[in-house]
C-alpha cells in the first residue's frame, strides 16, 4: 500500500458507500482515464471480466474464431471459451516474446480462405513488455479485425509514448493482488467509444433495464467493482509512477549484478518500448550446463520462489484441440525461462540474497 488507501477506504465507510456504486468508483475511473488517453473506463471485478465483456460487446458468439496470444496466462483465453468461440493461438516473436505479426497474418489469411474470418484479435503485452504494435495494428486494420489489448500486466508501459491498452478497440487492465497496483481484486475495460463503455457498465450490473421493478431483456453479469475496492485503487494510482520506477530499478539491479554470467540473458525493451518490468524475467542459454528446473529448485531450497515463464496455451491440456500457428519460440521460452522475485516491497538485502544464490550455483 502506498499510504493514502486507508484514507479513501475510511471515507467510503464514513459516507456509507460500500456497494458496487458510489463516488469512489467514478473517481477511480476518471483518474484511470487521465492515464489512458482520456479513454472511457468501466471499473470491473477483474481483468477476466473485462475481457469477457469486450468479446460480448464485439458480438463474438459461439463458433466464431478469435486469434489469441499463446504465450500468456489462461485468463486471456478463458473468456473466449465463455462465449463459446474458438481460440486460435498465435506463437511469439523473439524480440518482445509477444504475438508474432508474421504468424498473425498467416492465420488471418488461412481463416479467411476457409470462410471463417476471425471476429477479434486478443493481444497480450507479456510481463509489461509492449508487443510490436505498429505491425500488429497495421495487419488488424487492413483486415478490419478489432483488437482487444490484454494489458493486465502492462499498466504504466508505453509504445512510442502511448499507453498500452489504447491502440485497439478495447484495452483491459488487471488490479489483482499481484499486479503493479491493486484494488485487492479488480480490473478495468477501456475504450474511446463512450456508448460501448456505458453498455459494459449496464451488462456488468446484471443488465437491469430502466423500470421501477426488476426488468431484464438481456443476460447480465455481476461484474462491477465495489466502491471500497475503487477507494483502494484511487490511493494506488497515486503511487503508480513510483511502482514503475521500483520495478525498473529491480530489473536494472538484477541485470547489472548478473551480467558476469554469460548463460543468463534478460528480456529487454527497444527504442519504441517503455516497459514497467512488472516481472523481471531471465532466459538461460541453450548451452548452459544448468537448466531452468535446477536453478528454480536451487532457489526454492532457500525459500526463494521463482516461477517458470507461462506455459503456452497451445500446450495446455484444456486447449490442445484448438488450432494454433506455432514457430517453437514460446515453447522454448517456457523451457528455458524464469520469473525472478520482483515485488516492490523487496529490500536491498532481499535482492542481494537472490543474486547471491544464483551466483552460488553457477560459480560452484
Amino acid at each position: 500500500m502506498g499510504g493514502k488507501e486507508r484514507q479513501y477506504v475510511n471515507d467510503a465507510f464514513d459516507t456509507n458507500w460500500i456497494a458496487p456504486v458510489g463516488p469512489h468508483i467514478s473517481g477511480f475511473e476518471q483518474r484511470l482515464s487521465s492515464l489512458s488517453n482520456s479513454f472511457y473506463v468501466a471499473s470491473l471485478s477483474s481483468g477476466t471480466a473485462s475481457l469477457h465483456l469486450a468479446l460480448i460487446l464485439l458480438g463474438v458468439k459461439k463458433g466464431d474464431k478469435v486469434l489469441c496470444s499463446s504465450f500468456t496466462f489462461s485468463a486471456s483465453a478463458n473468456p473466449i471459451a465463455y462465449v463459446g468461440a474458438d481460440p486460435v493461438f498465435i506463437d511469439s516473436e523473439r524480440d518482445s516474446w509477444n504475438m508474432c505479426p508474421v504468424l498473425l497474418e498467416q492465420a488471418i489469411k488461412e481463416c479467411v480462405s476457409e470462410g471463417e474470418k476471425p471476429k477479434a484479435i486478443m493481444l497480450v503485452h507479456l510481463y509489461g513488455m509492449p508487443a510490436k504494435m505498429d505491425e500488429i495494428m497495421k495487419i488488424a486494420n487492413q483486415n478490419n479485425i478489432p483488437v482487444i489489448e490484454d494489458a493486465a500486466e502492462a499498466l504504466g508501459s508505453t509504445y512510442k509514448n502511448q499507453q498500452l491498452g489504447t491502440f485497439g478497440k478495447f484495452g483491459i487492465y488487471s488490479f489483482n493482488g499481484n499486479k503493479i497496483i491493486t484494488t485487492s481484486g479488480g480490473g478495468a475495460l477501456i475504450c474511446e467509444d463512450e456508448k460501448l463503455i456505458e453498455k459494459a457498465k449496464f451488462l456488468a450490473t446484471q443488465a437491469r433495464d430502466k423500470a421501477p421493478h426488476y426488468e431484464h431483456s438481456q443476460i447480465g453479469y455481476n461484474y462491477r467493482m465495489s466502491n471500497v475496492c475503487a477507494a483502494i485503487g484511487i490511493g494506488q494510482l497515486e503511487v503508480l509512477s513510483d511502482r514503475v520506477k521500483q520495478k525498473r530499478a529491480i530489473h536494472t539491479y538484477y541485470k547489472n549484478e548478473l551480467s558476469s554470467l554469460e548463460e543468463i540473458s534478460f528480456l529487454e525493451e527497444n527504442e519504441d518500448s517503455f516497459s514497467n518490468y512488472w516481472l523481471t524475467t531471465i532466459l538461460l542459454d541453450e548451452s548452459s550446463t544448468i537448466d531452468r528446473e535446477q536453478l528454480r529448485l536451487h532457489l526454492e531450497k532457500d525459500n526463494i520462489e521463482c516461477r517458470p515463464l507461462w506455459k503456452p496455451m497451445h500446450l495446455q491440456p484444456i486447449f490442445e484441440e484448438c488450432k494454433s500457428y506455432v514457430n517453437g519460440i514460446s515453447e522454448d521460452l517456457f523451457n528455458r525461462g524464469l520469473c525472478l522475485p520482483s515485488g516492490t516491497n523487496m529490500t536491498k538485502e532481499d535482492l542481494e540474497r537472490v543474486v547471491n544464490r544464483i551466483k552460488e550455483l553457477y560459480e560452484a
